[in-house]
Formats: C-alpha cells, structure tokens, sequence
C-alpha cells in the first residue's frame, strides 16, 4: 500500500492593523492647538504688570505721590495687619460678597431653568431679564437704598442683582443649546421628566452655569466696590474712602490691591471646578 501523502498546511498570512499613532507623533503633521497648558501660566499677565511697575518705581519714571511703589503697599499692608484693620474689613467686605454671590446664583439659576424648560416661563422670565439687562447697577441704587435703607440688607441685594444677570444668561443660552438628539434619544428611553433633568439637562447646562459663574464672581467684587462707598462704617471700600478723605494713597493703594487679588483668586477656584467638572469636555483649551 502506498504510503499516504502527508497533508500540507498552508499557512494563511497574516494581516495585521496598522499601528494607531498619535497625531502628535505623525510626521510632518502640523498641529494647530494651543499645546499644553502650564500649571501656573495664569499668572504671567500679573507678574509682567509688578515687574513693569516694580521697574517704573524704582527708576523714578513714576511718581510715588502719583501711585506709591509696590514694596510701599506691602510695607502699610503689614502695618494695617498688625493693626487688626486689614482682615477686619477684608471679613467684613468677603461676607457681603459670599452673600450676594449665593443669592444672585441661587436665584439665576432657577429662573433660567423656569425659563429654560418650559415656554411660559421663557416668555415671562426672559423677557424681564432682559429689561434688567439694559438697566445699569448704579441707576438701580436709589430705588435700593429706598426700599432697603442703606444697611446691609441694601448691599447684598445690590451684589446678588448683579450676579444674577450673568448666571442667568448664561446657564439659559446653555440650556436653549442641548443637542435635539439627546432630548429624541431621552423620549425614546421614555425617561421621566426628573430623569430627563438629570441626565440631560444639569450635564447640558454645567458648562454655561460655571462659564456664568465666573462672571458673576467677579461682578459679586465689582458691585462690592460700589455699594461699600455708600454709608459704610466697615469694608474695604470704607477703608479705602476713609483714607481717600485723610489722602494716604498707600492705604488707598492697598485696598486695591486687596480688591484685585479677590478677584483674581475667586476667578481661579471657579476655573478649577470648571476643569474637575467639565474633564469628560475635550475642547481647545484642554
């Protein structure tokens, strides 16, 4: 009997995917985003204005009487310190703030949601907002001091009118904004309307909500600055207006700056939440 052949396997070849690269790392791919961000960029724009002012100070370019030198302002921060004056008024002046921001916030927020879900709502609701738009802050102060008198009760309306503007806008047009396509996919799910809330309309207008609340953090300083000038026996706009009368411009100097670094350093917390809350966004800055 003949020996029976041996079979022969044939082996297929191989096809193997081609290797996923990065865009980063394809040659001769020119990339066009903004790279990545620094830890502590943000403070370049002020470090350049206090070495300019450091520079324009030091030379005698600019006039101490004019604007006292930076290491003048630390010099009298450190002395109204040790007076107890500086965080007196600066608790004083942030307590405001804080109560103005989370009523103005508290308040734009509701509303925008009033008048972002629902047609009635939005005829009534936007339509007086944007009333409210054109009305500037400071003509709004007459009628608050005579409906409020000229306590505290008057200041923290005043910061939380302010805020609210913002907040609203913002987290409205946020809201106006969701993709038709989630609120089709929602109904095919047949969500409830509290599940529709929260799985597409709070992720939806997160991002507007924050954006509006830096807005509004730094309005909440801003209206602080002008409601502290009116009868105030406390604050950091008392101190500066009390210093302005006897003009020691370092004192004056100093609330300033205390104004500034408020501002600075509230719009960088909010920006820090926005990263942590928003990290699922790919977007040009991240």
């Amino acid at each position: 009997m003949n020996a029976p052949f041996p079979q022969l396997v044939v082996a297929r070849p191989r096809h193997f995917a081609p290797a996923q690269i990065a865009p980063s790392q394809q040659p001769g791919l020119r990339r066009l985003g903004l790279g990545a961000p620094l830890a502590w960029g943000w403070v370049l724009g002020p470090g350049l204005l206090l070495l300019y002012w450091s520079v324009l100070s030091a030379t005698g370019w600019l006039d101490p009487r004019v604007l006292p030198a930076p290491w003048t302002a630390v010099e009298t921060a450190i002395e109204l310190i040790r007076d107890g004056r500086l965080q007196d008024n600066l608790a004083v002046s942030a307590w405001r703030a804080a109560q103005g921001l989370v009523f103005g916030t508290t308040v734009g927020v509701v509303l925008a949601l009033l008048s972002g879900l629902t047609l009635l709502g939005g005829y009534v609701i936007d339509g007086l907002v944007q009333l409210k738009r054109g009305i500037p802050v400071l003509a709004l102060i007459p009628f608050m001091v005579l409906w409020f008198g000229v306590g505290e009760g008057m200041k923290v309306t005043v910061i939380a009118v302010t805020v609210f503007a913002p907040v609203y806008i913002q987290t409205h047009t946020a809201l106006r904004a969701i993709d038709l396509k989630q609120v089709e996919l929602a109904e095919t799910l047949e969500l409830s309307r509290w599940g529709f809330i929260r799985h597409v309309v709070l992720p939806g207008a997160l991002p507007g909500l924050l954006t509006g609340l830096r807005f509004g953090v730094t309005a909440s300083w801003l209206a602080l600055v002008v409601v502290e000038q009116l009868n105030a026996t406390s604050g950091i706009g008392y101190m500066i207006t009390l210093a302005r009368n006897y003009a020691q411009t370092d004192i004056m100097l100093v609330g300033l700056v205390v104004y500034a670094l408020l501002g600075l350093t509230s719009d960088a917390v909010v920006r820090l939440i926005q990263q942590r809350a928003l990290r699922w966004r790919r977007t040009l800055a991240s």
